[in-house]
């Protein structure tokens, strides 16, 4: 599910699961589990990027209709553990977004500190709110770091998706590049993040994310709760259902 190509001192991670890389739990422990062996290891930076047309599609909504509370249950912390291992990675992280990130895809992609997204068809964007979900806490956190405040309030409760230039235009991502040359784009960000001397990196990132991290800690007992329940709720199935239908054709 999670692929580890190093590339010289940097690990590539690249996220391998079904046709669009759907969040589902596995792929979040898997995830949270690579990131740790990571951390242990001498690699000095980390490039996240997908395989064929998507980054990821988001959350596995067909596995939330299909597992019901507890399956929700399980899925909303390890999703907010996922989220806060990459945010809180200390060394330098840049998401290679090969294609389209909906939803939890585009919020993995805000969790690393460089963005670089290919040019061409692919689409980034948080419709949870047309999906009818609420944001858990560190989910929200990490687009809010990551999003210029001039464009979040109208990103998250319209739920648009952009193109690349679009993406660029709104902070959503830090630059575009070709996609024959994503790769190489991605590392040489990952290898200049890296080429600062770790100690200092690391005590800057942390400082600059210690808001955020303050935030979750704080936020998550009282918000996560209340998603869990909220995701389980028939009303809210509903709406899942509906955002299926209009969106992939799928009736549930």
């Amino acid at each position: 599910m999670i692929r580890r190509e190093d590339d010289g001192a940097v690990a590539v991670l690249r996220i391998d699961h079904g046709k669009v890389a759907a969040l589902d739990l596995e792929l979040l422990e898997e995830l949270e589990a690579v990131l740790a062996e990571v951390e242990r290891s001498d690699r000095v930076a980390v490039v996240l990027t997908g395989t064929g047309s998507s980054f990821s599609a988001g959350v596995d909504l067909f596995r939330v209709l299909d597992g019901g509370e507890d399956y929700v249950a399980r899925f909303v912390p390890a999703l907010s553990r996922a989220l806060l291992a990459l945010f809180a990675f200390p060394r330098p992280t840049v998401a290679a977004i090969n294609g389209h990130a909906i939803a939890g895809g585009c919020i993995l992609a805000c969790a690393c500190d460089v963005k670089v997204m290919a040019t061409g068809r692919g689409r980034i964007g948080v419709p949870e709110l047309r999906v009818g979900v609420p944001f858990p806490a560190a989910a929200f956190e990490v687009l809010r770091f990551a999003v210029p405040r001039q464009h979040l309030q109208g990103m998250t409760y319209t739920g648009r998706t952009f193109p690349p230039e679009e993406a660029l235009d709104h902070g959503l991502v830090d630059e575009l590049a070709p996609p024959e040359s994503l790769r190489e784009r991605a590392l040489a960000a990952a290898r200049e993040l890296a080429s600062i001397p770790r100690e200092t990196f690391e005590l800057t990132k942390a400082e600059l994310r210690k808001p955020a991290r303050e935030r979750i800690d704080a936020r998550t007992p009282e918000i996560d709760p209340r998603v869990t329940a909220a995701w389980s709720r028939p009303e809210i199935h509903r709406v899942i259902r509906e955002y299926l239908e209009r969106v992939v054709g799928a009736k549930r």
